[in-house]
């Protein structure tokens, strides 16, 4: 057989299995060997880089996780490691300075954090970029817990960066991008006194939220404590003090988590007035009702907490010495007067809607919280995230607000109701979600709403011919 000249042969080099070259992954180094460098260490291992410790016992230092390499201090600098995360407190960072030429050139990553505000006059990472002035500070990842990072729960967790170098920042922005966090860059070192009193906020985003709620359950204890337990010892000379710990909190409970649903909705209803009345969205909230909206998510989970504590405390009613001392004795007494309780059909029907309403609302409820996850929420399109918040949302109050009127029923009839001259607290409870749902109601009525949907499409009402000649004249 001949080849022809226009084939040409091709020689393929085969190399026997396993000699090809693996690329080595890239060297990291970690000074500090406590709770935090170990699980940072860890997790570096987990996601592909190899680690080497920096401790000042290097053969007594504990348990470090597999695969790494433990050396001095000075040892460690010394190798190529590109970034070094300092996981040591404040206090001990003046061995760093003996290292500066080792450690010039190259990233640190500052993850303290301090006890308290205030503590020292300038941010950790300053005090560090002036110990080292010939590295690259770079103040990140102090955010991050031990337990989350051992642990592998970071997903949905955002880090905070700041740098002087943009090159620096880039690097760690692309190791914690690995470790599977998302990172936000809060720009110079200047703001590394900000990111080190993040750890150290208590609740910052629920202190509203939980304190408008240990409020009103504040107040409606007090007002259903003097209604419901003093009046009958004052008056008839009754001791229903037992009441206090399951009646009394089944009644507030509930009655603050639907003033807190409403008020969820509350300060929509109110923007949406505020644009209407202005005839544009392009003028700023007051700064009331900025705070308002921005902690609605927070309110409403109050609200479900809440709520389930009254599903919780109503399934156990059932149980209580009273509630059965209480039926035996109704039954006991209807044996000797020879009598029954006829049946009440309205009853039963106000009832069986009550309870329906009731279990309908807790579940609607239930869904605008777990909505409100991130790992929930994440995975809904804007459309139905908004159809379930708002749309789901005013339902839920809607039916709640309905479960509550048909526990009142016909008792705002009955002289005896008003103990002392005051209303009950269900009663009380009612204005709020009732003022909203009007004022939702009065919204959507179409000459309302296709106003304020224009508005929020970004039309603007034309000024009058006053205001206008007004505004011609100022220009002058």
């Amino acid at each position: 057989m001949t080849v022809t000249s226009e084939m040409k042969s091709e020689s393929v080099t085969l190399h026997p299995l396993g000699t090809a070259s693996a690329p080595v992954p890239e060297l990291l180094c970690i000074f500090g060997t406590g709770d935090l460098g170990r699980s940072l260490g860890l997790r570096l291992l987990q996601s592909g880089y190899r680690v080497v410790y920096g401790s000042r016992r290097p053969d007594s230092c504990g348990p470090l996780p597999e695969g790494a390499q433990v050396m001095s201090h000075a040892a460690a600098a010394a190798q190529s490691a590109s970034l070094i995360f300092i996981c040591v407190h404040r206090e001990h960072y003046d061995f760093l300075q003996t290292l500066a030429p080792h450690l010039k050139g190259k990233v640190l990553v500052d993850l303290s954090n301090n006890l308290k505000k205030g503590v020292y006059p300038e941010a950790n990472a300053a005090y560090l970029q002036r110990l080292v002035p010939g590295a690259a500070v770079v103040k990140g990842l102090n955010t991050l817990s031990a337990w989350a990072l051992q642990n592998g729960l970071l997903a949905g967790k955002q880090v905070y960066l700041c740098g002087n170098s943009a090159e620096a920042k880039q690097a760690v922005a692309e190791m914690a991008t690995k470790l599977g966090v998302t990172v936000l860059d809060k720009g110079s070192l200047s703001a590394a006194r900000e990111l080190e009193d993040f750890p150290l906020r208590l609740f910052q985003e629920w202190r509203l939220s939980l304190g408008v709620a240990f409020g009103l359950i504040a107040i409606f204890f007090l007002y259903l404590l003097i209604r419901d337990v003093i009046y009958a010892y004052v008056e008839h000379g009754e001791d229903v003090s037992y009441r206090i710990m399951i009646s009394l909190a089944n009644k507030v409970f509930p009655i603050v988590s639907l003033i807190m649903l409403s008020l969820c909705y509350l300060p929509g209803v109110i923007a949406g007035i505020l644009q209407l009345y202005r005839g544009t969205k392009y003028r700023r909230f007051p700064d009331w009702l900025d705070r308002w909206m921005l902690c609605r998510k927070q309110m409403g989970l109050v609200s479900l907490g809440l709520a389930f504590l009254h599903a919780i405390y109503t399934l156990i009613d059932p149980s209580r010495y009273s509630f059965k001392y209480n039926l035996i004795s109704t039954a006991v007494d209807e044996v000797k007067e020879n009598e029954t309780t006829p049946f009440d059909n309205t009853q039963a029907w106000r009832k069986d809607s009550y309870y329906a309403l009731g279990i309908l609302g807790f579940f609607l409820y239930v869904l605008l919280g777990l909505t409100s996850l991130p790992s929930v929420g994440g995975a809904l399109s804007w459309r139905e995230f908004t159809f379930v918040q708002t749309k789901l949302g005013y339902l839920t109050l809607l039916i709640c607000t309905a479960h509550c009127y048909l526990y009142g029923w016909n008792k705002f009839l009955h002289v005896s109701t008003y103990k002392w001259y005051t209303p009950p607290g269900y009663m009380l409870c009612l204005i709020v979600p009732s003022v909203v749902l009007v004022l939702k109601v009065l919204l959507l009525l179409p000459c309302v709403d296709r106003t304020l949907t224009r508005i929020r499409q970004g039309w603007e009402r034309t000024p009058s011919g006053e205001e206008l000649g007004m505004n011609k004249a100022t220009n002058f």
